[in-house]
């Protein structure tokens, strides 16, 4: 008798385990680990871009989620340094990565400069000015000229190139109009509240606000080049280079050309 009730227990344990296994066994998979998030820290100025693009990689790469932080370069740069959880860096210049190369915070093998641009002048599409070079901001008609501030803004800081090498930088420092992005810049030349601003060739053709009036040329600034690199720290890395090999394709490239970008 006592030997049925221990089997009897036994048999019934089993029958709780088997039970519990196979209903955890058929409970759904937390989504979080079949879809690992990617977090993409990219200059202002390739937001359109890689909007376009973020389907087609959706599309080839389905178990990957995309997140995008857009903003200055400097200031993605200074997140990555305290600490922000980003996977990849795509910056609009080569200093504000070289900064993080220096601190040992990106995967060096995966750093590589991807895109191109050039920098333009651009006015109010309903400017009465007349400019058409970059020496004529010193005429007293101009008052306020929208850059990015250069610190943190590649955009302004090319700008201060240009203006440096053309001998112009003094005269003009009264008029800067400082943005804290270069899309900041184009929506202060949009709205009316400068009377021209230095940006991007690729965001001046996003715009209908804006006319270009002039385009600097390459040997008055630094080359523009955009790198991309993946942060040591990233919990994601083979996703996050899976990211960059798909940034190099044919489709990708294709959508950056639209764009205005050089490769």
């Amino acid at each position: 008798m006592k030997r049925r009730h221990i089997l009897a227990f036994v048999s019934g344990l089993l029958a709780t385990l088997l039970l519990a296994i196979g209903f955890k066994l058929a409970l759904p998979t937390p989504a979080n680990a079949q879809s690992p998030t990617l977090l993409i820290a990219a200059a202002a100025s390739l937001q359109e871009a890689l909007k376009e693009v973020d389907p087609l990689f959706k599309s080839a790469h389905p178990g990957i989620t995309v997140n995008y932080n857009f903003a200055a370069s400097g200031t993605l740069q200074q997140q990555i340094e305290q600490g922000a959880p980003v996977d990849l860096f795509i910056s609009a210049a080569t200093r504000q990565m070289d900064a993080l190369q220096k601190k040992n915070l990106i995967l060096t093998d995966t750093r590589h400069n991807i895109l191109t641009n050039s920098l333009v002048l651009v006015v109010p599409s309903n400017s009465k000015l007349g400019l058409t070079n970059f020496k004529q901001l010193t005429n007293s008609n101009v008052k306020r000229i929208s850059v990015g501030e250069p610190r943190s803004v590649p955009a302004g800081q090319y700008a201060e190139e240009v203006f440096k090498n053309l001998g112009i930088l003094d005269q003009l420092k009264s008029k800067f109009v400082y943005g804290n992005s270069v899309r900041n810049v184009l929506g202060t030349i949009e709205s009316g509240n400068a009377d021209a601003g230095i940006v991007y060739a690729t965001d001046a053709k996003i715009s209908n606000k804006v006319k270009q009036v002039a385009t600097a040329a390459s040997n008055l600034h630094s080359p523009i080049v955009y790198p991309m690199a993946v942060i040591k720290a990233s919990k994601n890395q083979s996703n996050a280079r899976i990211y960059t090999q798909f940034l190099t394709s044919q489709k990708a490239q294709a959508i950056f050309k639209k764009y205005g970008f050089g490769m």
